[in-house]
């Protein structure tokens, strides 16, 4: 049973961000996800193609790859997390 503050225009206002929240958190960790993953495969392509001389430029690809999806991960979250109204206390 909704809450006395979840009525009305609030309640309305709530259900409207929160689907909007979270379509654009999901969209945002999908493309991040998406991102992540293509930094990985170019990565490990390079590091496969070229052995030891190409591991360092193989792995950094891979690790910015990595570090984009965790970006979008957390962007992601703090989207549904705004649009549910919630406060993470930061």
């Amino acid at each position: 049973m909704p809450s006395s503050q979840d009525s009305g225009v609030t309640g309305a206002a709530k259900f409207v961000t929160s689907t909007l929240g979270n379509t654009v958190g999901g969209v945002s960790r999908t493309v991040g996800g998406v991102t992540g993953a293509a930094g990985r495969g170019i990565g490990d392509t390079i590091t496969g193609a070229t052995g030891s001389a190409g591991k360092p430029v193989g792995d950094a690809l891979g690790n910015i790859g990595s570090g984009v999806e965790d970006g979008a991960r957390k962007v992601a979250q703090g989207v549904e997390d705004a649009g549910q109204w919630k406060s993470r206390g930061w």
